[in-house]
C-alpha cells in the first residue's frame, strides 16, 4: 500500500507537486518598495484595495520591481546607479539570487520578464561607452547572465514586454551618467531621448524620437495597454519651467501624441513625470508628479485632458479595475475612480516611486 509520504516523495520526484504561485502569498495585485520607520527598506505586496498582504526586507533602497508572471517571486532593483538587483521569494522572504551588473555597468532600476518567465531583461548603462544595454538573464539557471544587446539609445530606464511577447518597448532617457559623477547628468545640451521597440532577440524594430525642440524631455517611465498602446512619462531637463506636456501616447508604426493639460497644470508638475498607468478598462491614462504632488488624467482614446488631483508626494500609480490605485511618499494609498480621488489607507512608511501591477 502506498503511504502518503511515499506518494509525496514520488510526486515530488516526478515533478507533479503544485508549484508555488502568487495565490500562496495572498494574490497581491501590486508590489511596491518603501522605507519603514526603523530606517530599513522592504518590498510590499498590496491587494486590489491597497491592503498589505506580505512584506519582505531589502538590503537597500528599492526603486521598482519586476514581478514574475507565474510564481511568487520579484526582482527588486536598486535605485540608479545601483549595481545589484535582489531576487526575492515573496512566500518565504528569502533571497533566491543576487544579480550583479557586469564591470562597467549599472542598472537603471527596472526590468521585465519574458511571458513564460524563463528570462529577465534589465536596463543597463555601459557608462564608458555611453550606450544603453539590455541584459538577459536565465531564470531557471539561478538568474545566470546569458547575453545582452543594445537598448536602441542612451540611458534606458523602464522596459516592458509588448502583448505579442516577442517585442520589448524601452524608454531611452537620452542622458549619459557615470558612477564617478554620482547622479550628475553629463550631456544635457546634446541629449537625445527615444522610445525603442526591440525584439527579444536584440533586433531594433522601431525607434521614435521627439521633435528637436523637445530633445531635453527625457523619456523615463512606461505603461502598456492590452492592445499595445504605449504611454510614456517624461522629465524636463532643460532650463526654466516646463510648459510642455510630460505624457505621450504611441502605437507601433504611428506618430507620437502629446497629451496637453492647461498651462498651469503643466507648470505644477515641476517638470517631473514620476509614474504612468492606464485604467483597468484602458479608457484613461494617468501621470503622477511627486515634486508637484499631482496626478493628471486624460482620455486614452482622444487624448483629451480630464482632471488633475493634488496630494503631497504623490508618485506610484497602478491600473485598477475601476480606475487607478496610487501611493505617496507620505504613506498614503489612494484610489481614483471616475472623478473621485480619495485616500483609502494610511501606512507608517514612505512609499518609493512605483506601484508595479502583477
Amino acid at each position: 500500500m502506498t503511504t502518503r509520504r511515499g506518494f509525496l516523495v514520488s510526486a515530488l520526484a516526478a515533478g507533479l507537486m503544485p508549484k508555488p504561485s502568487w495565490a500562496d502569498v495572498g494574490n497581491p495585485a501590486y508590489v511596491a518598495a518603501a522605507l519603514v520607520p526603523d530606517g530599513s527598506f522592504h518590498l510590499f505586496g498590496l491587494d486590489a484595495q491597497g491592503a498589505e498582504v506580505f512584506h519582505v526586507p531589502l538590503p537597500g533602497r528599492g526603486h521598482a520591481a519586476a514581478a514574475h508572471p507565474h510564481r511568487p517571486e520579484a526582482v527588486a532593483f536598486a535605485r540608479r546607479p545601483g549595481t545589484f538587483a535582489i531576487v526575492v521569494d515573496c512566500s518565504t522572504g528569502k533571497i533566491r539570487a543576487t544579480l550583479d551588473a557586469p564591470v562597467g555597468r549599472h542598472f537603471y532600476g527596472h526590468g521585465a520578464f519574458s511571458a513564460d518567465g524563463t528570462r529577465l531583461f534589465t536596463t543597463e548603462n555601459d557608462y564608458d561607452a555611453g550606450e544603453g544595454r539590455i541584459g538577459v538573464w536565465d531564470v531557471a539557471d539561478g538568474y545566470r547572465r546569458i547575453g545582452e544587446f543594445a537598448s536602441g539609445g542612451v540611458g534606458p530606464h523602464e522596459i516592458l514586454l509588448m502583448p505579442d511577447s516577442d517585442t520589448l518597448v524601452i524608454a531611452n532617457g537620452g542622458i549619459e551618467t557615470h558612477p564617478d559623477s554620482g547622479r550628475v547628468k553629463l550631456n544635457l545640451p546634446m541629449m537625445r531621448p527615444n522610445l525603442s521597440y526591440v525584439a527579444t532577440t536584440g533586433a531594433l524594430l522601431e525607434m521614435v524620437e521627439l521633435d528637436p525642440e523637445q530633445h531635453q524631455y527625457s523619456i523615463r517611465h512606461l505603461a502598456l495597454d492590452v492592445d499595445g498602446l504605449v504611454a510614456f512619462a517624461m522629465q524636463w531637463e532643460g532650463d526654466g519651467p516646463a510648459y510642455h506636456p510630460l505624457l505621450a501616447l504611441h502605437r507601433q508604426g504611428g506618430e507620437v501624441q502629446l497629451l496637453r493639460a492647461p498651462e498651469q497644470e503643466h507648470l505644477d508638475m515641476q517638470g517631473y513625470g514620476a509614474s504612468v498607468a492606464f485604467s483597468g478598462d484602458g479608457s484613461l491614462v494617468a501621470i503622477t508628479s511627486s515634486r508637484g504632488g499631482q496626478v493628471q488624467v486624460f482620455d486614452a482614446v482622444s487624448g483629451e485632458y480630464l482632471a488633475s488631483h493634488y496630494a503631497d508626494d504623490l508618485s506610484g500609480v497602478g491600473r485598477a479595475d475601476d480606475g487607478f490605485l496610487l501611493t505617496a511618499g507620505t504613506g498614503v494609498v489612494s484610489r481614483l475612480t471616475g472623478a473621485k480621488f480619495s485616500p483609502v489607507r494610511q501606512f507608517g512608511r514612505n512609499w518609493d516611486n512605483h506601484l508595479v501591477r502583477i
